[in-house]
């Protein structure tokens, strides 16, 4: 029997869902009760654990056609974040407008008209920027990382990358072969 238990800790209205992904609200818990009978926490896994924060991430996106959040981690700790959005002290696309969507580009091509960068990009920046390793490390996604995302995960030295929405990209799934990165869909089927 699994018990839900939520304090209401959290601001009034607050959606606890962002795109398909749940994640838990400030102050809520869950218990289960185990094969004895006794309530216990259930802790999320690593996995669901940072999807979680990829969610949270990508709320901070300011791309008019799909938001991306991604987490860089290694031994279970997180190394750097990113969202989708234009680079830092650009004019994001909420004040100027979607050129793509403008000229009817379809997701997965044509990746040099748009002034943003992708998630992927602004978290290995981000580690880049404050000179932390990242070789071995592991990448959490909202979505599957683009042809482009995928070259730089391989040269970064990326092992695994868990992602949930599909891009359609059957070159970046190629690239993550042949370079060893393994790839997860969360949830895992």
């Amino acid at each position: 029997m699994l018990l839900l238990i939520k304090k209401t800790w959290f601001r009034r209205g607050f959606n606890p869902y962002v795109g398909d992904i749940p994640y838990a609200r400030a102050g809520s818990y869950r218990l289960c009760e185990d094969e004895t009978g006794v309530d216990t926490l259930k802790r999320p896994t690593w996995d669901e654990y940072f999807m979680a924060i990829t969610t949270v991430v990508a709320r901070r996106s300011t791309c008019l056609r799909r938001q991306v959040g991604s987490v860089i981690v290694r031994e279970n700790r997180i190394l750097a974040t990113g969202y989708n959005g234009a680079p830092a002290g650009l004019r994001h696309c909420l004040e100027v407008g979607c050129l793509r969507q403008r000229r009817g580009v379809p997701p997965g091509e044509r990746h040099e008209l748009c002034r943003g960068l992708h998630a992927e990009q602004n978290a290995l920046i981000q580690a880049a920027s404050y000179g932390i390793a990242i070789q071995g490390a592991g990448f959490y996604v909202t979505h599957q990382p683009c042809a482009l995302c995928a070259k730089m995960m391989a040269n970064a030295g990326i092992e695994k990358v868990v992602f949930a929405g599909d891009y359609p990209d059957q070159l970046a799934q190629e690239i993550c072969r042949e370079a060893g990165i393994i790839m997860v869909r969360f949830p895992a089927v």
